[in-house]
Order: C-alpha cells, then structure tokens, then sequence
C-alpha cells in the first residue's frame, strides 16, 4: 500500500489523505472545489467548481502517473439535482470519450457547503 500525495490538489481538511494506492489500484478521497494553494472555494455555479474539482483530481491522477483514461469508477455528489445537466457538461469534457462506470446522488450537504464533490477509483501501474 502506499499514501498518494501532491501539492497540486488540496490538502486534507480532515484525518484522511488524498489517496492510497492498494494492489494497482488508486482510491482517492472525494474532491471539492478547493483551490490547492489557498485552500479557498472556487467558483459559485456547478460548473464552475465542477471545473475545479476535476483539475484537482487531473493532480492526483498526474501524482500517481494515471490520467483520466484510467479512472474505472467514479462517485459524484451534488448538493441539488437541478444541476445534473450542467455538471455532466464538465465532466464529460474531463473525460473525452473513455468514460468510467459511475454514480451520481443528491445529498443534503456537502463540506464547506459546495455544490459538488467527487471520489474516484483508478487502475495504475506498480
């Protein structure tokens, strides 16, 4: 096992890390829209802070030498449904054509109240 870690995607705001990387495949903690060197908020509308989730999963992916044609698996939650459309906009965009299988729920409240937060399961190379 081995504990995934850049300063190019936010720190951990609580008693988790970024990801861990168990038998080739990459777990990584569930991104919201932080920039990684303030640590502020980025962007009021789903797009945008969808925008910024994915640069911050791009680090994380980048840090454990995968890109997002390895990412199997994907779980994204969005504080309000409504968005759906125009967060898969983005998502789609990150993706290209390879898109992982994944999940999408509505919850009541998400850290620092943002509008979008998504973990990903990726296959990476020993």
């Amino acid at each position: 096992m081995k504990i995934l870690h850049t300063d190019h995607a936010p720190q951990a705001i609580g008693p988790y890390v970024q990801g861990k990387i168990v038998n080739g495949l990459l777990f990584a903690s569930g991104q919201i829209p932080l920039d990684p060197t303030s640590g502020e908020i980025i962007g009021t509308t789903i797009e945008e802070q969808t925008a910024q989730v994915m640069k911050n999963i791009a680090a994380i992916l980048k840090e454990a030498n995968a890109t997002f044609d390895d990412v199997v698996k994907t779980t994204c939650f969005l504080n309000d449904m409504n968005d759906f459309a125009a967060f898969n906009e983005v998502y789609a965009q990150a993706f290209g054509e390879v898109f992982p299988a994944r999940s999408a729920v509505e919850v009541a409240r998400l850290p620092k109240d943002v509008l979008i937060e998504i973990e990903i399961i990726a296959s990476v190379k020993a």
